[in-house]
């Protein structure tokens, strides 16, 4: 659990620097992208968070790389990787519906 609370706990600090960048340091479409994925990946690290206090670690890893999927394809294509990326966001959107329900049966289960 400790590598988990370690990974939510990266996971927040580049949130918080994305959302920043995005605020300050982008124009456009960039930092709008910088700024959906910093909210999105902040509220799913403190998802992971709650999981790990609740000993769902699979829900924990599935918040964690969701958003890194999600995330990570926003701020590629705010540094200029190609659009093409944004196909693979939902995919990390799907990752995270699926946490949340994964989350929900493991409460329900207990």
């Amino acid at each position: 659990m400790n590598v988990l609370l370690a990974a939510a706990a990266l996971s927040g600090a580049i949130a918080v620097g994305a959302g920043a960048f995005g605020a300050h340091g982008a124009e456009g479409k960039a930092a709008e992208w910088l700024r959906t994925g910093g909210t999105y990946q902040l509220i799913h690290a403190v998802a992971a968070l709650v999981a790990v206090q609740m000993g769902a670690k699979g829900p924990g890893w599935l918040f964690v790389a969701g958003a890194a999927i999600f995330a990570g394809s926003l701020y590629l294509m705010a540094l200029g990787a190609p659009r093409w990326l944004g196909a693979i966001t939902p995919i990390g959107g799907t990752a995270l519906i699926a946490a949340w329900l994964w989350l929900a049966w493991h409460a329900l289960r207990g």
